[in-house]
């Protein structure tokens, strides 16, 4: 199932500068696909430098700003541009298929053929309007993109980031007929090349139909928003050693998130969020996990 999670929208905000030093050479390899081999306290290990979160960790989601991590909590997700927790696990978000909000008309003016046009304006993602959809419908087109993303990628390395996580790969859904699904695959296969030559594990975003082909094409692990919701948790477990669930308290609430910790189908990590991912300091900021629940 496919469908515009509104998390995915209100949260990336962080601007980025666009220069021409993001334009770099596109770096190729074989990305393969990597099984756990071994197991930590909130780590588990795949090939000789990459690791997974433990699949058992707690957790929390944090691209609407940062802070302290509840207790509990040793794998964070944060924006690219933010430094990582340094609890334990670090997974730093990526927008590599739509442009950054706050950064569109820049990025669109100076990389035109990157973004797709319809009547001559730039499509946008209606949930979204200020975020255009790339263009990822041929490889020179491809190459483009992946070299602007590339140094965001290495950055969150030399950050000392261990997991990427890079959104929109369902953006072709939103193209009005432009994009493909193939289209949007061969651009998440140069991520994984990126993520994995810079010593990162890269994770899927969502879009569990898809599950299997990431999964073969060298994806380590899911996170993904409201798979409870949706029915589509077992999608991703039956591909992935480690998934993360955010669950949003305006969908699922709390007795039903109560009830989901309790249940033997769902992923070991799950979370539930308010849907704009505010921090402590905001109004309206809710966080709970499944130990808070009583759920083992």
């Amino acid at each position: 199932m496919v469908s515009v999670r509104l998390s995915d929208k209100v949260t990336r905000w962080a601007p980025i500068v666009f220069s021409s030093l993001c334009v770099l050479a596109f770096g190729t390899g074989c990305a393969a696909e990597l099984r756990p081999t071994s197991r930590s306290s909130n780590v588990e290990v795949v090939g000789s430098s990459l690791r997974l979160p433990d699949r058992n960790s707690g957790f929390d989601y944090q691209l609407g700003g940062s802070y302290t991590p509840p207790p509990g909590a040793s794998v964070v997700v944060r924006d690219h541009t933010a430094h990582p927790a340094g609890v334990g696990y670090d997974i730093c978000y990526v927008n590599g298929f739509q442009t950054q909000p706050m950064q569109s008309r820049a990025f669109a003016s100076a990389h035109p053929d990157l973004v797709i046009h319809a009547d001559g304006a730039p499509v946008v993602d209606e949930g979204w309007p200020d975020e255009y959809i790339l263009d990822t419908s041929t490889e020179p087109k491809r190459a483009a993109i992946a070299a602007i993303a590339q140094p965001w990628i290495e950055g969150c390395k030399a950050a000392g980031y261990s997991g990427v996580e890079v959104d929109n790969v369902d953006s072709y859904t939103r193209s009005g007929g432009l994009l493909s699904v193939d289209d949007n695959l061969a651009m998440a296969s140069r991520y994984v090349q990126i993520a994995h030559q810079a010593g990162l594990a890269i994770a899927q975003k969502n879009i569990a139909e898809q599950a299997q082909r990431l999964r073969r094409m060298g994806y380590d692990f899911a996170v993904v928003e409201s798979c409870v919701v949706h029915r589509e948790c077992g999608d991703y477990s039956a591909h992935y050693p480690v998934v993360l669930d955010i669950e949003y308290v305006d969908e699922l609430r709390v007795d039903g998130f109560t009830a989901a910790c309790r249940s033997a189908d769902r992923p070991a990590a799950m979370i539930m969020r308010d849907h704009n991912l505010l921090t402590p300091s905001d109004g309206g900021y809710f966080y709970r996990d499944c130990a808070a629940t009583g759920a083992r």
